[in-house]
């Protein structure tokens, strides 16, 4: 039968060099450990793979692949290894990555008052993913599936600094529409962000005019590229 959850508990050895700290949070193709080093004591971030997700291991190489690639974009986690691991008598695939410290943006926002983020703030984060997802793009990759799920909060101040989690692409090779999908993602975080619909028409002209009424024909006829909407951003006026 397919293996649908691994349930690890905390303290249980994982190939011998780490132990599990807790479980950090599951999808589709498996589940993510936070793991712990056992000589060193350095916390990693591993996930685990369902077999039947990962047939003649393509899932894991395929994003262990990505993350290589995408290595020097500050907004991607970084891999580090392969395991193998036997459980419940099956060989599990394991991919260790760094461990991100930071709550999930889902989380992040729920903590703000009224659950949303000021205009001025929420500019912030879209500029922050904004120069993330430019890196990934000049590198001929998407990411695919961009949600406030997916997106890591390490810091925020002045500016935002995030990492992002779970790419959605598995084509072998890019195709446009990608590319554009992660713009229109974009926008939509940032209406989200500032509280949705229900807020959207008290939001300043400078917004507005972001957002585009979430008019996917619209926000790409103006931002074609993330290297237009980084500019627009860099370069607007605020009032």
């Amino acid at each position: 039968m397919a293996i649908e959850s691994f349930n690890l508990v905390p303290g249980r050895s994982l190939a011998r060099k780490y132990e599990i700290v807790s479980r950090l949070g599951g999808g589709w193709e498996g589940e993510v450990y936070r793991i712990r080093e056992r000589r060193t004591g350095i916390e990693r971030a591993a996930k685990l793979f369902f077999p039947h997700r990962n047939l003649r291991n393509k899932a894991a190489k395929f994003y262990a692949r990505k993350l290589h690639k995408l290595r020097d974009c500050p907004i991607v986690i970084h891999y580090h290894t392969e395991e193998t691991v036997l459980i419940r008598r099956t060989p599990i695939t394991v991919l260790v990555s760094e461990y991100v410290e930071g709550e999930l943006l889902t989380d992040f926002l729920e903590r703000q008052p009224g659950g949303r983020l000021h205009p001025f703030q929420g500019l912030h984060l879209l500029y922050a993913l904004v120069k993330g997802i430019e890196c990934i793009h000049r590198l001929r990759e998407y990411h695919g599936d961009l949600h406030p799920g997916n997106i890591i909060v390490e810091r925020y101040g002045l500016t935002f600094h995030l990492k992002i989690l779970d790419f959605f692409h598995w084509e072998s090779a890019p195709k446009r529409e990608g590319y554009q999908d992660d713009l229109v993602y974009l926008i939509h975080l940032l209406h989200q962000a500032l509280g949705g619909a229900r807020f959207y028409a008290r939001q300043p002209k400078i917004v507005k005019s972001i957002c585009c009424g979430l008019k996917r024909s619209l926000i790409l006829a103006k931002f074609p590229t993330a290297t237009h909407l980084r500019q627009h951003l860099e370069t607007m006026r605020w009032s």
